[in-house]
């Protein structure tokens, strides 16, 4: 993605003509509205769950370190891609060379992350509801957090090439020179690069999605909890409770193990949803000729792409009493401006990592079941259950 002279170039053409083209300003004004409005709520929000997960000891779990990535990556496309728009509306490209570049690659980075950061939590919550035993020594924090590191320096480096691509370019008018962001070549020559995209970045994350959710959701709904599931059962990443825990609490526990694959599952059909108009108009234009360029469709495209950057925090706080709560202490703290300690009842297992004595502690998502408490004591040094309040 490109901000909006460069972002939908692959769509559109340059026009000459003899004086300066303005785009109508009802275009101007949605386009500003939209903008502003999307990117607000989503810049709000994404910074919201990164200080709750940072902020809230027992809510850096592997999951939410995932969910964390994908924040700051949704951050960066509104601030790359979003905000810059809103000057280029009415301006043109008033960022220069370096900003072009900059901007440009920031795009890209925010773009593949957060997709590399769906298709990780995904394999995450397969492996922590299909395999329970492994995930005990796989789903780790730790782990996890390698895995994050691993993310970005790889799409750090694969989005280098943005910078060899792309170069502001002046087209003289009547009245005035008009500078923009665009390709140092033929936009035919780029084809191989967005379909390598499309393809690393939004097919194969949807087909691993696709089938690892299948899986998911033949052990949670459609058919009987294994065993091992019923006996270690509990939240975020790697459940485990007690055997001599209740049945009324394994109920429970389950109960949030589904809703949380759940919030997860809509996080990535959104994605999906959001990013097909403009996934499809590059497909298609790369086809057809002439290209289809309607100026309405094209502000659609963009939206979408905001919107799926702005709605994850939505979601969870919908989808999430756990992270609701958190949000509303977070919101109290900012608004009395001083720390409030979190006191919703929370399931913890707490398991150490095989590899290097390191305890990770995690916790079970709260859904409506908050009077379900663990009272039994641990059975065994590698796990122990406690009750917060």
């Amino acid at each position: 993605m490109e901000n909006n002279t460069t972002i939908f170039q692959d769509v559109t053409q340059v026009v000459n003509l003899t004086q300066i083209p303005l785009n109508p300003l009802e275009e101007q004004v949605i386009t500003i509205f939209l903008t502003m409005l999307i990117c607000g709520v989503g810049i709000a929000g994404n910074i919201m769950v990164v200080l709750v997960v940072l902020r809230t000891k027992h809510m850096v779990t592997p999951t939410n370190c995932y969910l964390v990535s994908l924040a700051v990556a949704d951050l960066i496309v509104l601030l790359a891609a979003g905000l810059p728009n809103i000057s280029d509306v009415v301006a043109y490209w008033i960022y220069g060379y370096t900003g072009c570049l900059c901007i440009t690659y920031l795009q890209y980075l925010g773009i593949n992350v957060s997709s590399c950061s769906i298709t990780a939590f995904t394999i995450e919550r397969y492996i922590a509801i299909c395999h329970s035993i492994k995930a005990q020594f796989i789903c780790t924090v730790s782990r996890a957090k390698r895995i994050i590191a691993g993310v970005w320096i790889f799409t750090s480096l694969y989005c280098t090439m943005w910078f060899f691509l792309v170069d502001t370019n002046e087209t003289v008018y009547t009245n005035g020179v008009v500078v923009t962001c665009g390709y140092r070549v033929s936009r035919s020559l780029y084809m191989p690069i967005y379909f390598l995209d499309f393809t690393l970045f939004y097919v194969i994350p949807l087909i691993v999605a696709t089938v690892l959710y299948g899986l998911i959701a033949r052990i949670l709904f459609m058919s009987p909890l294994p065993s091992h599931l019923n006996d270690r059962a509990g939240g975020g990443s790697v459940h485990q409770g007690p055997s001599s825990s209740t049945g009324k609490t394994n109920k429970g526990a389950v109960s949030a193990r589904k809703q949380i694959t759940k919030m997860l599952a809509v996080v990535v059909v959104l994605f999906a949803l959001l990013w097909m108009p403009y996934r499809t108009l590059v497909v298609v234009n790369s086809i057809i000729d002439p290209p289809y360029h309607n100026t309405w469709f094209l502000l659609f495209c963009r939206m979408c792409i905001y919107t799926n950057s702005a709605i994850n925090p939505i979601v969870y706080n919908l989808m999430s009493q756990k992270f609701r709560v958190a949000f509303k202490k977070l919101c109290k703290c900012s608004w009395r401006h001083k720390e409030a300690e979190y006191n919703v009842p929370m399931y913890y297992s707490v398991m150490k990592n095989s590899t290097s004595n390191e305890p990770v502690t995690e916790q079970e998502e709260v859904s409506g079941h908050t009077a379900n408490r663990f009272t039994s004591s641990p059975t065994d040094d590698d796990a122990s259950t406690l009750s917060i309040s």
